[in-house]
């Protein structure tokens, strides 16, 4: 998901970057507590017909996948936030808090193909940082396209 705040009273520009999410926090408990309980309805059934280890095996499993589900929607929460300004383009990889600038008047953005999908990079002085990872083939075209057009209106404006 891609989030655009544009240059007004002097602010910079901003773009948020967001991997899509299907469930909130509270989506992602009922769907954890429903299959919990599901599992647990089943090894009851099986507790009642003579096999006394069903309930630890239940338990164990809906541990398991309650774990494995919450680390999947964690990392959900990993984002990106591009902001540019007179001085500089600036990438700040949340929750990381890792942050790489660049001269906007020298930044390249390219697109380019590999290894079964797009990689949108941003590339000035010899360095390269790959951005939008987490976002589908057609998000980053379209960032793509905004970057581009945004650092040609700065470019414009300085030249």
């Amino acid at each position: 998901m891609i989030v655009l705040r544009p240059a007004l009273g002097g602010l910079p520009c901003v773009m948020w970057l967001r991997p899509n999410r299907v469930l909130s926090r509270r989506g992602l408990r009922q769907l954890i507590l429903v299959l919990a309980a599901l599992a647990l309805i089943t090894a009851g059934l099986g507790a009642w017909q003579g096999d006394v280890f069903a309930p630890l095996f239940a338990l164990i499993e809906a541990s398991a996948v309650a774990i494995a589900l919450s680390v999947a929607w964690r990392a959900g929460d990993r984002s990106e936030r591009i902001t540019l300004d007179n001085s500089s383009l600036e990438v700040h990889t949340l929750p990381g808090r890792r942050c790489t600038r660049f001269q906007p008047y020298w930044v390249r953005v390219l697109l380019e193909s590999g290894e079964g999908r797009y990689r949108l990079l941003l590339s000035s002085h010899g360095r390269k940082l790959e951005v939008g990872v987490f976002l589908t083939d057609e998000e980053r075209a379209e960032l793509f396209r905004k970057l581009r057009a945004l650092l040609a209106d700065f470019q414009a404006q300085r030249g």
